[in-house]
Parts: C-alpha cells; sequence; structure tokens
C-alpha cells in the first residue's frame, strides 16, 4: 500500500467494475418530493443515502412560490450552501431574524449551523428556483417559532481574502 497520504482502501473496482456503484446520473423528473419540508417551499431530493448512498452530502432542489416564504428553521450541525437559478431570495437570519441580504441568479448563499433563517420569494410574480446542498446524507429541518423583527438590518458580505479597499 502507498505511503502517499490517501486512502487507498477503494482503489479496488467493485464487483460491477462501477457500472452502478459509479457515477448516477438523476433526471430532473425523478427527484424525490419525500424529504424534510418547511412550510412556504417545496424541496425535493436528488443526491442522499437513500437514493445514491451518499455518504457526506445531500442535494436537491428548492422552489419558493411568488411572493411567498418559509417559516423560520435551522439545518442542526448541517452546513447548506444554496446557488439561485432563476428569481430573487431575501435571505433573513439570526435569533430574531434581524438580519436580511439578498441573492439573484448565480448567486450562493452559506448558511452555517444552526443559524436561524428564512427564506423569502423577493418576486411577486416568478418562482424562486435554487439548487441545495448540505453537509451530510440526510437532511434536517428545525422549524422555529421566532417573533420577527419588523425591520432587519441589511447586511452585506465582505470577503475575508479579497476585502475591498
Amino acid at each position: 500500500m502507498p505511503h502517499d497520504g490517501h486512502d487507498h482502501s477503494h482503489d479496488t473496482p467493485p464487483d460491477d467494475g462501477w457500472k452502478h456503484t459509479g457515477v448516477r446520473v438523476i433526471p430532473a423528473d425523478s427527484l424525490d418530493v419525500n424529504t424534510a419540508q418547511t412550510p412556504g417551499m417545496n424541496r425535493a431530493a436528488a443526491i442522499n443515502f437513500a437514493r445514491v448512498g451518499a455518504q457526506k452530502i445531500w442535494a436537491g432542489t428548492v422552489h419558493i412560490h411568488a411572493n411567498a416564504k418559509t417559516g423560520a428553521h435551522h439545518h442542526g450541525a448541517l452546513e447548506s450552501v444554496i446557488y439561485i437559478i432563476k428569481g430573487r431570495a431575501r435571505m433573513r437570519w439570526g435569533e430574531k431574524l434581524e438580519f436580511v441580504a439578498e441573492a439573484g441568479p448565480g448567486d450562493f448563499i452559506f448558511v452555517p449551523p444552526y443559524v436561524p433563517h428564512q427564506e423569502i420569494n423577493a418576486s411577486t410574480d416568478e418562482t424562486l428556483e435554487c439548487v441545495l446542498v448540505r453537509s451530510d446524507n440526510e437532511a434536517v429541518v428545525v422549524n422555529l417559532d421566532i417573533e420577527p423583527v419588523e425591520k432587519p438590518e441589511s447586511v452585506a458580505w465582505v470577503d475575508p481574502i479579497h476585502k475591498a479597499p
């Protein structure tokens, strides 16, 4: 076994030569809606343990109808990444949902573990369509009963690596 710092325990191909245990293409019309839901949002799983044997990630789609918003929730110890495909997302977060930021097509949103948050479709006439990826193979959703502040504070993210001058 080479001593190059890599785990070579999976270097031997499985009995099927990776035919069915290798790459999987999940057709758009075969996503699984039997996943944890939050009011105001439709989640559909593409990649998880049950469907493809994923050990460390969960991925799927999220649709929020025009003028709709989710209830406040968090995802336990999981990290979440949201990629906006279509529409305009307004994210509120904090113990009283006191912070807000918006994202549009091509933007990524990172939600750290345990952060109370709410997704809002900022459009009155267009469905918000996103791709969602989480850092574990099962969806964890903890719905919260929060009384949000009336006027949240707008927060712009500053990249610590490429700070503005």
